[in-house]
Order: structure tokens, then sequence, then C-alpha cells
């Protein structure tokens, strides 16, 4: 849990500055559970330059709480969470500050949005909270005031916490909240998930990341794990210590990011990814009269394929799907073996290449459709698709053929300017396994939008 803070201050010497406004958003990782704002009495004046900064003035402060009528709601907001703040140092040194004056020792654990950001998103021109946001397309209201920059803040935050890939900020939390006893463990586990699709990781009591899994019921996948007797099943029951998890909103999304978090993470109770999770692939040639033709075959890392198959059943089932939706001809699919015409030709389904009563030209514009459709070799462009909450959308990024990453946005606009898609994205490695998920689901499913660029 984390307790995401802004504090205004009066300005002045070190150490001396007193509270003008504090605002508290508790987080679960996910949404805001609580929240708490407040104008605060600081008893002494304001800078001046702090008034212009800010529009506090003393005259609105007269008949605000001072700190001390405050404090109560703060510590009890913040109890077992962590602190986070953009330039955490400040805002925590301030709340400790006040509470020594009160005889209090305030400690939290905290999180600085400044760090992380120049961590996980490195390279941007500023790292100030009005311009790192705007960079990111981040909505920013009310500048300077503690309401405005703290939910700005949760916003960041939420976005860090998604390109956290080896789960650094997450691993630390549960290290640092203590739980319930084993005898009830599982049970607490499983009552704290949600039902919906995304990832979900199982940590040791060293907050040690030990599986990965996507589901599109975390609750039940989780209860599975912990029901089932199989030998791995037991081994994690026994160790798991608590379970963490991010919404996807849709599961392409959490295909892609499973695939990729157990590469990077390795945790050990993951079947090692000594192979491709794909077998078969479809491949193009033309014959010796220039029809397009298309083939099955074995995937194989030094062909160029058109797009991949888990297995050969599936393969086979596409195959069938593009002979009626393209109307092409089943000798040059390899499915009829004949030196006449196919059998589609004698129903009317085939225009006649099998024949060549219909040209290569005319042919292999349907036939390019059909590469069109199952690959996207050096395309560019956005696969829009559902996101993690009502008024949100998800994005995945495909650049000169290669898939770039993931993420998530709430505005329009977001999606007009290609610097702040490439903010807002989680990168990802572009590997056969990557492709291979997102054209497998393309296959099956329709996106909300395709934009191309």
């Amino acid at each position: 849990m984390y307790a995401i803070v802004d504090i205004e201050t009066t300005g002045g010497k070190y150490n001396e500055e007193g509270v003008t406004e504090i605002a508290i958003y508790k987080f679960d990782g996910h949404k805001v559970v609580d929240q708490f704002i407040s104008l605060v009495n600081p008893e002494k004046p304001i800078q001046p330059f702090v008034v212009n900064l800010t529009g506090i003035n003393n005259e609105m402060l007269r008949n605000a709480p001072k700190f001390y009528e405050v404090a109560k709601r703060i510590v009890e907001i913040t109890t077992d969470c962590t602190i986070v703040a953009h330039n955490a140092k400040f805002d925590y040194r301030i709340m400790r500050l006040e509470f020594r004056r009160l005889g209090y020792e305030y400690q939290r654990q905290s999180l600085c949005t400044v760090e992380l950001s120049k961590k996980l998103i490195p390279n941007m021109p500023s790292y100030s909270l009005g311009k790192l946001v705007k960079s990111l397309g981040i909505p920013l209201t009310d500048r300077h005031r503690a309401s405005g920059d703290a939910l700005a803040t949760v916003k960041l935050f939420k976005l860090l916490l998604q390109k956290d890939s080896k789960k650094e900020i997450i691993t630390t939390s549960v290290k640092s909240n203590p739980k319930t006893n084993l005898d009830t463990k599982l049970v607490r586990i499983i009552d704290e998930l949600p039902s919906s699709t995304g990832v979900y990781y199982i940590h040791n009591e060293k907050g040690e990341v030990i599986y990965i899994g996507k589901s599109k019921n975390i609750k039940k996948r989780i209860n599975q794990h912990f029901t089932s007797d199989n030998h791995k099943s037991k081994k994690i029951q026994n160790e798991v210590y608590t379970v963490t998890f991010e919404n996807t909103g849709n599961e392409l999304l959490a295909l892609l990011k499973e695939n990729e978090e157990i590469k990077k993470n390795k945790p050990k109770y993951n079947r090692a990814l000594k192979r491709d999770i794909f077998t078969y692939a479809l491949y193009q040639s033309k014959d010796k009269h220039g029809y397009i033709q298309f083939k099955i075959g074995k995937a194989d890392p030094e062909k160029e394929n058109i797009t991949t198959f888990t297995n050969s059943a599936q393969a086979k089932s596409t195959l069938q799907r593009i002979l009626d939706d393209f109307e092409l001809c089943q000798k040059k699919l390899g499915l009829h073996q004949t030196r006449g015409s196919c059998f589609n030709y004698s129903i009317k389904k085939c225009h006649g290449a099998c024949i060549a009563e219909e040209s290569a030209e005319d042919y292999n514009k349907r036939a390019q459709q059909v590469i069109n459709k199952y690959s996207y070799t050096n395309k560019n462009m956005l696969i829009i698709d559902r996101g993690r909450d009502v008024d949100e959308k998800s994005v995945i990024l495909i650049e000169d053929g290669k898939f770039c990453g993931i993420g998530y946005f709430n505005l329009n606009h977001q999606m007009d300017d290609i610097a702040i898609v490439k903010n807002i994205i989680t990168p990802m490695k572009n590997n056969r396994d990557s492709q291979h998920i997102i054209q497998s689901y393309l296959r099956k499913n329709k996106p909300f939008r395709i934009i191309e660029f």
C-alpha cells in the first residue's frame, strides 16, 4: 500500500518551514482507496514568492486547521504505507519536521518518483513534475497546489509500476509489509485478489518472484494453484508469502507481459523457456508461372514466415479459413494434389488459377491480401484495445514490423503524438514468441482499432 503525498509550505529557512496544504492519496497499486486533502494554518507568514507560486495566502489559512489538528488523520491514512512523492526527500522531511515539533517521531518507508522516473524513463528532457507529466500526456490541473500535484503523481506512479518489469518496487514493498500467520495465509491471499484479466506474481518471504502467470480470472487461477496436489503446486503452496498482480484490461497484453517478464525475471517455478511457444509456420513462394503459393511447415528460425501457429491443427484450420475467405486455389495452397483443376473450381469457389484460367496478376492480388492480414512485416501501427478502466484504452506499438512494447492512455490526443506514445510505452523485446502471440491473437480476435502510421 502506498500513500502518495504532496505538500505546500511557507518557504523560508531550511527546517523552519511550515505546512500550508497537504494532499494524500492512499493507493493500492491499482486504484485510490482513500484520500485526505486540507489547507493547514502554519502559524507563520508565507513567503511572497510562495504566494505567487501557489496562490495560497495568509488570509486563506486564517481559519484552516493547525497541523496538530490533522496529525492523527495523517498517521491513520499512512499507516502500513510507503510514502511516495515527487522529490520525496522534501515532502517526507517536512512531514517528519512537523511531527517532531509535536514530540512524535514519524517514520515510514519512502519512494521518490523523480529517482524512479530517471531509472525507468531515461533521457527525458526534464524530470520536474510539470514538464515530465506533459511529456507523458498525463493531465495536470491546479499546478503547485497539493491536490493537483499529488493526483498527477498518482498517475505517474501507476505508469512507473507498469514500466518496472523487474518488479523491484513491488518486491521492496512485499519485504517491508508483514502478513498474517501461515494458517490463514492461502485463504487471505485468495480473498484479496480480483476476478479480472491480468498477470500475477507469486512471492516468497524475501519478496522474490517465484512464479509468474496470466489469467482471464486471477482469483480463480490462484485458487487452482492453491488447491492442486501436483508436485509444483505443492512447492508453491509451501513457499508462497503473498501474491501481487497487474490488471491488463485484455488477454493480449497479459500474454505479452507474461512472456516478457518470465524471460526477464526467470522465476524458479516457471518452466524454462528452452523452445519457442509455436511449432508451425505459414510460408510463401512463387511457382514457375508466377502464382503465389502458401505452405504450412515446421517453424524454422532461418526462414522468414508470414505467421506462426502453436500446433498443426491450428495451422490447418487457418489455411482452410484463408481458402474460404479469399477464394484462393486449393492447388496453390497444397490442399488438393491433381494435374487438372481443383475441386473448388468445379463448385465455382476457385477462379481457375489451377488451370491458368485466372492470371497470376489477378490471383496474386488476393494472395497479397492474405499476407497483409496475417503479417505485420515492415508495418508501423498501433493496436488499440480495452484498457484497465472504462475510460482507458491499451496500446501496442509496432514500428518497422517490430514489436516495441505496450502502454495505456486516457486521452485521444495522446495517440496523435507518436513521441508521447513512445514515452508511455513500456519497452519490450521483439522476439519470435512476442510476434507469435500478437499474430495468433489477432487471427482470433478483433481489437478495438488498428491505426497505421
